[in-house]
């Protein structure tokens, strides 16, 4: 029997993007060295303990009535704690917490599928990276661990990370360098990425009722904030990745809901929280003149 000509299309489609990512394994912007911490995907960075207080603000965001959405990994309220958790006093950004956020993201990320979750293990690299490093520098340090570190230490949080690697020299501005910095940039950039995508679901219905795909608001947001730091491979990759995206009914279940009416509040609420800590972030690397790191 022969094979309908659109199941080929898409099976082409899908070996193509095996291919593609296969190649992009070797060619990826360079991850070295760390690999995570004493458990590989458990907090480790010193100072950072969720309180009580902290808890009972998130339970206070708007969200559905149960704490946990059942059968998933991905918890939208438990983003919102970390989130409100990384943003000090001093409007600075507190490591822990902002890693903790994004190990939460890395779990939003993976629940839309395996070719998404080749990408989220870059950011997984990235922020083992700044685990690791924060270890190297205890030990240079002669602490025990980095939970012996003072409050004050250099990767307390993103501030204090950022002056004291430019002060030990650590940091290229010609060359790619395995830095805090840097790595906190791609971060940073992703984070841009993923809040333009959740404020592209925030939008109504066109006049004819239907709502752009995710696949569409995920290609525009990359193009934003991402593309233009890509090279030509990445782009296309990236290309096939929207295209496999699922429909919006998934991104309303990751959020606990069932209709995009209440959904809306929930990401409006997301929004505002990521969009603070991006600008938070933002400020500090534009201050010390670390945008465009290689």
């Amino acid at each position: 029997m022969a094979i309908p000509r659109g199941r080929m299309r898409i099976g082409f489609l899908w070996l193509a993007a095996i291919l593609v990512l296969l190649l992009l394994s070797f060619f990826w912007l360079p991850q070295d060295g760390a690999r995570g911490c004493q458990n590989s995907w458990h907090p480790c960075l010193p100072f950072f303990q969720t309180t009580d207080t902290q808890v009972e603000e998130a339970e206070s965001y708007p969200k559905p009535s149960s704490q946990d959405c059942p059968g998933q990994s991905f918890q939208v309220w438990r983003l919102l704690l970390y989130l409100k958790a990384s943003q000090a006093a001093n409007q600075d950004v507190l490591l822990e917490p902002y890693l903790q956020s994004w190990e939460e993201l890395i779990r939003f990320m993976e629940s839309l599928g395996a070719v998404v979750g080749f990408f989220s293990q870059k950011v997984k690299d990235k922020v083992a990276t700044i685990r690791e490093l924060s270890l190297e520098h205890a030990k240079k340090n002669s602490w025990r661990s980095s939970q012996d570190a003072p409050q004050n230490g250099a990767y307390y949080s993103i501030g204090s990370m950022v002056e004291a690697e430019l002060k030990a020299g650590v940091v290229s501005f010609s060359h790619p360098s395995q830095s805090g910095c840097r790595t906190v940039l791609r971060l940073h950039r992703s984070l841009r990425w993923l809040t333009l995508l959740m404020r592209g679901l925030t939008e109504g219905a066109n006049e004819e009722g239907e709502y752009r795909t995710p696949g569409d608001l995920c290609r525009e947001a990359y193009w934003v904030a991402l593309a233009p730091y890509h090279p030509w491979y990445v782009r296309q990759a990236a290309e096939l990745v929207f295209v496999s995206l699922p429909e919006r009914a998934l991104f309303l279940q990751l959020v606990c809901v069932e209709s995009q009416e209440e959904a809306t509040p929930i990401l409006h609420t997301l929004i505002h929280t990521l969009e603070e800590t991006h600008a938070r972030t933002q400020h500090i690397l534009q201050t010390h003149g670390l945008l465009e790191l290689p």
